[in-house]
């Protein structure tokens, strides 16, 4: 049986982010994911997950400004030496909270563009092995150009090939299903031939970002392929709930903890 961590970047948003914490372990989540969690001190977040028994599945290194359009910086020829600084800021979140995972955010860039590709895969290794370093674990994922367009990283095939020619055991694939259907569809067959390489999954349904209940993917099915794969790592619920996180949980009923 999948086990789900509640993206609290979309999810519990009636709450404060430190309060959402109590939500998620409340609803009965055993684990949490979100964006970024630099905007509070690493200590406290710590203390929260400790304090709710909650496991940290995955979040974001820096993805330089934010708020000004950013979208990551490990594409962009450069801003390698604001690159590496936020990698060891993540890596700093990383000892107070326990995660095992980071994802690594490519950037706004065109990927034919060879300053970008060679900017991106040298920004790759170095993450790769100062987590490899700490025993963590590099994820990258492809994102839709609907919902973000221009970036970098838009299809699964080359995050496929990256991971594979790097030959980094700690290197894996972020395998968000909701981004993987927009982009190519066929996402079991998908799941079949990329679980070698997969780190961590993601959900929503499509095409509306919302609770995985219905419209175009059948997540029942996907849930029990998921397990028929042997995939033992966390789910990421990175949906935007229709009418109230908690009132939507009815899909999570069969799935969470006591």
């Amino acid at each position: 049986m999948p086990r789900f961590a509640a993206n609290l970047t979309m999810m519990f948003n009636e709450w404060s982010f430190l309060d959402r914490f109590a939500a998620a372990a409340d609803a009965g989540f055993e684990a949490v994911e979100f964006l970024f969690p630099y905007d509070h001190p690493a200590d406290e977040v710590g203390k929260r997950l400790v304090d709710n028994r909650l496991t940290q599945a995955l979040y974001n290194m820096p993805p330089g400004d934010w708020a000004a359009g950013e979208r990551g910086l490990a594409a962009l020829p450069g801003r390698e030496a604001e690159f590496r600084a936020g990698v060891e800021t993540a890596l700093r979140y990383a000892d107070a909270t326990g995660v095992k995972r980071l994802h690594m955010m490519a950037g706004l860039a065109d990927a034919r563009d060879p300053k970008a590709v060679a900017s991106y895969c040298a920004n790759m290794r170095h993450a790769a092995e100062a987590l490899g370093a700490k025993g963590l674990d590099l994820v990258l994922e492809p994102i839709n150009g609907r919902n973000m367009p221009g970036y970098f990283l838009n299809d699964f095939g080359l995050a496929a090939g990256w991971i594979r020619a790097a030959g980094l055991p700690n290197l894996k694939l972020q395998f968000d299903i909701y981004h993987c259907q927009i982009i190519h569809g066929d996402v079991t067959m998908r799941l079949r031939a990329l679980m070698p390489l997969t780190g961590h999954v993601q959900i929503a349904s499509v095409p509306s970002r919302n609770e995985p209940d219905g419209e175009e993917l059948n997540y029942p099915f996907l849930f029990a392929e998921l397990d028929r794969l042997g995939y033992e790592g966390f789910v990421g619920c990175e949906y935007v709930p229709r009418a109230g996180t908690v009132e939507g949980l009815g899909w999570f009923a069969p799935f969470r903890r006591d």
